[in-house]
């Protein structure tokens, strides 16, 4: 009971925060730059991990190039999170836990595993 008690807590705090509401109505575009800015040249993902916000785009981090990228460009990925931009803007802006976000089933990944596990380290 006091676990889902501080479950409750904790949601009802997120959802209320002002920053959530102005990082919900991020485009892609300011997702990105916030992407570029947190990747900036050495992530140490060493692969490609794309975000896949279905049909308002993709942001995807190239951590094989050096410096590492971050771009709207759909291509093929090592790791592919499937995710709604106002998730991936809460992630972004450290509203979302990333082991969290997985385990509330917030946002899906194919492809390798081991990259996702290491999304801490961008977001």
């Amino acid at each position: 009971m006091a676990r889902a008690l501080t479950f409750a807590r904790s949601m009802q705090a997120i959802s209320a925060s002002p920053n959530l509401e102005r990082m919900i109505h991020m485009d892609m575009q300011a997702i990105t730059e916030a992407l570029r800015a947190k990747v900036g040249d050495d992530s140490g993902l060493g692969a490609v991990l794309k975000f896949d916000c279905g049909d308002d785009g993709v942001a995807v981090i190239d951590a094989k190039a050096s410096p590492n990228t971050v771009s709207n460009e759909n291509r093929e990925a090592d790791c592919t999170v499937a995710i709604s931009r106002e998730n991936l803007a809460a992630l972004i802006s450290g509203e979302l836990n990333p082991m969290n976000g997985f385990m509330m089933g917030k946002f899906k990944v194919s492809g390798d595993m081991s990259v996702a596990m290491k999304l801490s380290r961008v977001v």
